[in-house]
């Protein structure tokens, strides 16, 4: 039964669909056709477009992307359409980024803002917020950069395109900060019982305390704190 299922199975069907063998030659001059109009095109767009990949870059390189992809290997979709596209995308970028490059009102409407989130040490909260990024996700680009705690950190910002620039401190200069080591803040405290420097949960303020009740932030008032490390980084 299960053979008799198998000798009948449509392999031509699975593998082509409803076109002919002939066909995967044509994909092959489709490829190579596509291929190289990608690489024209990256080429006239400069080096501005591979580098960085803003919002703006992002659409752009999607919208060739599948210009030149499904003509590949869609039989219906021709080659000449496909360029077309090339050849109003390119030339509308390139007026985009003139415009980019003369108003800076312009370029903050199509690119955004680089945008600081930690200033000395501290995060900028209302900056923070406007930003789709959750902590964990920060914490862990801040660790690939070297970064165990945030007193290490004079300012960290996030750019356009989505990186992370970090400026820390020099040696000397090098304060007490939250930690950002994995279960680091598991354990917040409300009540202080070793004297000694803490760093607020939420916003990352730190102070010296006292034994007795931790009390509220005076940055963001909140009140959970862990105790804050003063390491050196590691470079």
């Amino acid at each position: 039964m299960y053979l008799s299922i198998f000798s009948n199975f449509e392999w031509k069907e699975f593998l082509l669909g409803g076109e002919e063998w002939i066909f995967l030659l044509e994909i092959v001059l489709r490829t190579i056709i596509m291929f190289l109009t990608i690489i024209i095109g990256l080429r006239i767009l400069g080096k501005r477009g591979v580098r960085q990949l803003s919002v703006f870059e992002l659409v752009v390189i999607i919208g060739l992307g599948s210009a030149a992809g499904d003509p590949m290997f869609y039989k219906d979709v021709g080659i000449a359409s496909s360029i077309v596209v090339f050849m109003v995308i390119i030339p509308f970028y390139s007026l985009l980024t003139y415009f980019i490059g003369r108003f800076k009102k312009f370029e903050n409407l199509l690119e955004g803002k680089a945008i600081c989130l930690i200033q000395d040490g501290v995060f900028s909260i209302d900056n923070f917020k406007k930003e789709n990024l959750g902590s964990d996700e920060f914490f862990s680009e801040l660790r690939l950069q070297g970064v165990s705690h945030l007193g290490q950190i004079e300012m960290a910002i996030e750019e356009t395109s989505g990186g992370i620039s970090v400026f820390f401190y020099d040696e000397k200069d090098l304060k007490f900060g939250l930690p950002i080591l994995p279960h680091s803040l598991d354990q917040p405290l409300k009540m202080i019982v070793n004297v000694g420097q803490y760093s607020c949960t939420f916003c990352g303020f730190t102070e010296e305390k006292e034994i007795g009740t931790a009390g509220n932030c005076k940055n963001c008032g909140k009140g959970n704190w862990v105790q804050a490390s003063n390491k050196k980084r590691i470079t």
